[in-house]
This record gives C-alpha cells, sequence and structure tokens, in this order.
C-alpha cells in the first residue's frame, strides 16, 4: 500500500517538474527574443545616428578649421560617397579657406525609411547658415533634405550614397 501512496506523489512531481522546465524553457526564450529586440533598436538608433552625424558635417565647415572638416566627411562615409567626397575634397577645402566660409548647420530631423542587417536609408532633414568671415553679405540660410543610403562596415554605420531631395 505504501507504494500506491508515492505513486501519486511522484507523478505530481514529474509532473510539476515538466512544468518548471517548460516555464524556465519558456523564460529564455523571451530572454532571446527581448535581446534579440534590443540589439534591433540598437542598430535602428545606430543608423539614425550615423545619418545625423554625416548630415552635420556636410553643413558644418569651417575655413579655420577646413581640414578636420572634410575628414569628419570622409571618416563618417564609406563607397560611391566617399570616393566622391576624396575626388572633391581638395576643392571643397581650397573654397572654404579662399572666400573664408563658415558654415553652422543644424539637424533638424532623421527618419528610418527601411533597413536590412547590413543597409538602411534614411531621410534627414538639416538646415544651415552660411556666412563670409570679414564680408559685409548677409548670411545666406538654407535648407537641405537628403535621403542617405548607409551601410554596416567593420561593425559601423556610414553613409555610402548621398541624393537630395525636395
Amino acid at each position: 500500500m505504501a507504494g500506491l501512496a508515492a505513486r501519486p506523489a511522484r507523478l505530481l512531481i514529474a509532473a510539476l517538474s515538466g512544468a518548471l522546465a517548460v516555464l524556465v524553457g519558456t523564460g529564455g526564450w523571451i530572454a532571446a527574443q527581448a535581446r534579440e529586440e534590443q540589439g534591433r533598436a540598437d542598430d535602428r538608433q545606430a543608423v539614425l545616428q550615423a545619418a545625423g552625424t554625416h548630415a552635420k558635417n556636410l553643413v558644418s565647415l569651417d575655413y579655420k578649421s577646413a581640414d578636420a572638416d572634410v575628414r569628419r566627411i570622409l571618416t563618417t562615409s564609406t563607397g560611391a560617397a566617399r570616393a566622391e567626397y576624396e575626388a572633391n575634397a581638395a576643392k571643397l577645402r581650397a573654397t572654404t579657406v579662399e572666400n573664408k566660409v563658415v558654415q553652422q548647420g543644424v539637424l533638424r530631423a532623421t527618419g528610418l525609411v527601411s533597413m536590412s542587417a547590413t543597409t538602411a536609408r534614411v531621410l534627414v532633414v538639416a538646415d544651415v547658415e552660411i556666412r563670409w568671415d570679414g564680408s559685409r553679405s548677409a548670411p545666406q540660410e538654407r535648407f537641405y533634405r537628403w535621403q542617405m543610403d548607409l551601410s554596416k562596415a567593420g561593425g559601423a554605420w556610414l553613409v555610402s550614397k548621398v541624393v537630395q531631395v525636395q
């Protein structure tokens, strides 16, 4: 009779052990999903930050720091965009220094259009005030709207293409 009384207890323990295993497995799966979603959210934020930084670099130039300003543009770009910037870097620097250009840009907004594991497309809005040191000309305001394509290179998001949009 003692064997019969122990049988329901063993069944109960086995059922509880099974339920516990399911709960632990489910908890692990939920935690893995949460980590994966956090990773995607972090990547989205990194893409927006990279596009915003690149835009800010494009609209913030000063003749006193032209070399460093151009280097920042190159550092945040890759592929075709970088090749284009490299091809025009000397002219940009010379024009900026010769005309004593001071551009102060403001990033207004970034918005994610699409994204995969290695590419993304972002819309960017930035405004800039351009003045010429020593000139009596009034400062000019310009308003930029870009579509930027980004690529993940070496773990960092870099701008690979910039298209001005209306």
